[in-house]
């Protein structure tokens, strides 16, 4: 079983991204990202609706990070290092099994630039040399197909569509699940 320990915390740079810890002054950031219709309209999770919401999500991450068994990044320019446009992460890590699952999300005036696929190649980068997990997997509502052609794009398969397998806000929703594997 896999051993992972995200301390000191892995900063990762791409060509234009910085991918850094988030920490109590994106607060604000991280609380207008959640709350956003167009962010959360394929998530199904509570908007956050306080700046002290916003902190305990950090504090979550952070426990994660520190216990090892999550990691979140939040996605920056490297001109703009304190400028958070968007988080990435290994979520749900499944260590007996050499898996994780990743996720994404970025305000909207972001979308279609190759930002999303600039972080996630490195974050998967990150994910089988760094974590040395076998397969990354994205789970994802079958409506949003920005998020599938991001997962196409950098090399992930389509493995299976669930059938109303998770309910959330009295009604029961899809999902598709993809994933990669280190080759």
């Amino acid at each position: 079983m896999l051993e992972i320990n995200f301390l000191p915390f892995p900063i990762l740079k791409t060509q234009r991204l910085l991918l850094r810890q988030v920490n109590t002054n994106d607060a604000e950031t991280i609380l207008s990202l959640r709350s956003n219709d167009e962010v959360m309209k394929y998530i199904p999770r509570p908007y956050l609706k306080s700046k002290e919401e916003a902190l305990e999500l950090i504090a979550m991450f952070d426990d994660k990070i520190e216990n090892g068994i999550g990691i979140n990044w939040g996605i920056c320019f490297l001109d703009e290092p304190e400028k958070l446009i968007g988080i990435i992460g290994h979520y749900r890590l499944k260590p007996e099994h050499y898996r994780a699952e990743v996720g994404y999300m970025i305000f909207p005036e972001y979308n279609g630039k190759g930002i999303v696929s600039e972080a996630l190649q490195k974050v998967i980068e990150y994910g089988f040399k760094g974590m040395k997990l076998h397969s990354i997997e994205a789970i994802l509502d079958p409506e949003n197909k920005g998020s599938e052609k991001v997962l196409l794009k950098n090399g992930f398969v389509k493995e299976g569509h669930f059938i109303e397998n998770e309910y959330y806000e009295g009604r029961f929703l899809d999902s598709m699940v993809y994933s990669v594997l280190n080759k």
